[in-house]
C-alpha cells in the first residue's frame, strides 16, 4: 500500500484523480477498454470533479458501483446511482457502459444478475474510501472476508447508518435503509488497482485502523494492505498514522 499525504482535500482529489487516469488509460492502451468501479459519498467529490475533466476516452470505460441501498425510490439523493450520475457521469460526453445496482426489494435477483455480469468485467481500477467504522463499501465490521461472490447482501451497522445521517443524505437514522447490496471485500481487493481517497478528520481513526490493525473481520479496511492500493489522505485524516496516535 502506497500512502500519499496531501495538504488539503482539493489537492487530494487532484492527486487521486491523476493516479486513476494513469491506470485507466493504461488499461485502455493494453486491452482496448477499462472496467472501473466507484464508491460514492461526499469524500469523493473533489476526486470526481478532477477526474471528469481529465483526458480519458470514457467511451471505452465500463462503469460499476460499489454499493447501493435496497428500497430507495428512484432519484433519491442518497442513491449511489443518483450521486454518480449527478456528480460525474452527466459531465462526460459518453461512457462505454454504466451498470447501476437495482434498488428494488428483489435483492436476490439483482445479486444473481450482477454476479453473472461481473464474470465478464474484471476490475482494472476501483475508486474507494474507508468508512468511519472501517468499512469498505458497505462491508461493515464484522465483515465477511470469506465471501467470494462479487456482490453480496448485507445488514448495515448502526454506525454506518449514522454516518449517512451525518453526511446529510437522510434526516434521521430511521430513514436510512437497514440493508444494502455491496461489492464484497474479496472483489474489491481483486481489482488490479485501487485508488482510496479518504479526507477529513472524521476518518482519522478508520485510517489508523487500516494502517495498524490486524487484517480481520473487525477491520475490513485493513485488507487494503494486501493489495496494489494507493491511499490518499489529507492533513486531517492522516493525523494518527505517523505513529499510532490512538495510543496517546
Amino acid at each position: 500500500m502506497r500512502i500519499t499525504i496531501c495538504e488539503n482535500k482539493i489537492e487530494l482529489g487532484r492527486e487521486a484523480a491523476a493516479r486513476g487516469r494513469h491506470h485507466i488509460n493504461s488499461a485502455i492502451h493494453v486491452q482496448g477498454r477499462a472496467n472501473v468501479a466507484f464508491v460514492t459519498g461526499t469524500s469523493q467529490l473533489e476526486m470526481l470533479k478532477a477526474l471528469r475533466s481529465m483526458d480519458i476516452d470514457w467511451s471505452k470505460v465500463n462503469i460499476f458501483l460499489l454499493d447501493e441501498f435496497i428500497g430507495l425510490p428512484d432519484g433519491h439523493k442518497a442513491s449511489s446511482e443518483t450521486f454518480l450520475k449527478e456528480n460525474f457521469i452527466s459531465f462526460l460526453p459518453e461512457v462505454g457502459s454504466f451498470h447501476p445496482i437495482s434498488r428494488k426489494e428483489d435483492a436476490e435477483k439483482t445479486i444473481e444478475e450482477m454476479n453473472k455480469l461481473m464474470a465478464d468485467y474484471p476490475l482494472d481500477v476501483s475508486f474507494i474510501c474507508i468508512g468511519e467504522n472501517g468499512h469498505l463499501a458497505f462491508n461493515d465490521p464484522p465483515a465477511d472476508l470469506d465471501a467470494t461472490d462479487p456482490y453480496i447482501i448485507v445488514d448495515l451497522e448502526r454506525r454506518s447508518r449514522r454516518q449517512q445521517v451525518g453526511e446529510g443524505w437522510f434526516q434521521n437514522i430511521d430513514e436510512v435503509p437497514s440493508r444494502a447490496i455491496t461489492m464484497s471485500v474479496h472483489e474489491i481487493i481483486s481489482s488490479k488497482n485501487i485508488i482510496c481517497s479518504c479526507p477529513d478528520q472524521r476518518k482519522a481513526k478508520a485510517v489508523a485502523m487500516c494502517v495498524f490493525d490486524d487484517i480481520a473481520p473487525a477491520a475490513p479496511c485493513a485488507t487494503l494492505r494486501r493489495t496494489e492500493c494507493s491511499l490518499f489522505l489529507d492533513r486531517q485524516s492522516s493525523r494518527l498514522i505517523l505513529s499510532d496516535g490512538r495510543q496517546k
